[in-house]
């Protein structure tokens, strides 16, 4: 069973929003685990438990060439004794990047497929082949969102966080949201800052609230303005901001998820969104990793 470590809260303190009467403070879940850390940590909690009950020896999942997903399942397969197999969108490109060399070091077996034929991850004849080509295989989905994923996002929130007014937090396949909308209470407001470019994550969200049966008992607003372009899209803006918030506060922000989520956050501040005595609790979602895989695509030097 992968075992967490300590997860802190750390407090912002700073002049903008002291003057506003308001308190910042962020959870510090890219320490839960030394590798498979962030929200993954408890995306991947209840599935490998799973996966030993159905006595499976091989976890296989989906992703991009960057994906934290892939780094983190690679990361708790080793720990716990899996083999893996990370089904990669996108043709092979040499040399491989931080993500996947660090993948493959851990024992995942990478195999790349075309961008067609990746839209059929959830067909099971596509699925079925895959069994056919590797055998026996415990399936994790792409972003590892399913039903055992929100059953352990669901405890990212502790009854000593109810002391928050408002929770925010990034959204990616929405895993990490939907478990925070099952577990706020009615006094608090989840704010979900989308990493993709689009409306749809509206309807997207409020289908899969539907679909997992889950009714918050507060309430709920998703961001689609914080998302630069769409997902692993960033401005110098963004680049800045990530810079400062290390030099300010001494915490990295990856730009594809926690950098946007933040900088929401401190926009929405600014614009006077939160009321005055309001006490702003950010989760930090990990994919740190990530970091060096963005500096090597594109010739950056984000503080790791």
């Amino acid at each position: 069973m992968l075992i967490p470590n300590e997860i802190l809260i750390q407090e912002l303190k700073y002049p903008l929003w002291k003057d506003k009467g308001i308190h910042l403070a962020i959870k510090r879940l890219d320490q839960v685990h030394s590798l498979a850390s962030g929200n993954k940590f408890f995306k991947l909690k209840y599935n490998i438990e799973q996966a030993k009950k159905e006595g499976k020896k091989t976890l296989l999942t989906f992703g991009g060439a960057f994906s934290n997903h892939i780094y983190a399942t690679s990361a708790a397969a080793d720990s716990e004794g899996f083999e893996s197999i990370g089904i990669i969108r996108g043709e092979e490109t040499l040399p491989l990047n931080p993500t996947l060399r660090s993948a493959i070091a851990r024992g995942m077996k990478i195999h790349f497929v075309d961008r067609e034929t990746y839209r059929k991850k959830n067909d099971p004849v596509f699925q079925k082949q895959l069994t056919a080509d590797f055998g026996d295989f415990y399936l994790i989905p792409e972003g590892g969102t399913n039903i055992l994923a929100i059953k352990g996002t669901s405890e990212i929130l502790q009854e000593s966080d109810q002391i928050f007014t408002h929770i925010g937090t990034s959204i990616g396949t929405g895993g990490t949201f939907l478990g925070l909308a099952a577990s706020i209470n009615a006094d608090q407001k989840l704010l979900g800052f989308s990493a993709l470019k689009g409306e749809f994550i509206h309807s997207e969200i409020n289908s899969k609230l539907q679909d997992f049966l889950i009714l918050p008992k507060g309430h709920f607003a998703i961001m689609d303005n914080y998302h630069f372009g769409g997902y692993g899209k960033y401005n110098e803006g963004l680049l800045n901001f990530i810079r400062w918030f290390y030099d300010e506060f001494g915490i990295s922000l990856d730009p594809v998820y926690t950098g946007k989520m933040m900088m929401g956050l401190v926009d929405l501040i600014k614009k006077d969104y939160f009321p005055e005595g309001s006490n702003i609790l950010a989760i930090h979602t990990g994919g740190l990793q990530g970091i060096a895989g963005f500096n090597h695509r594109f010739g950056l030097s984000l503080p790791l």
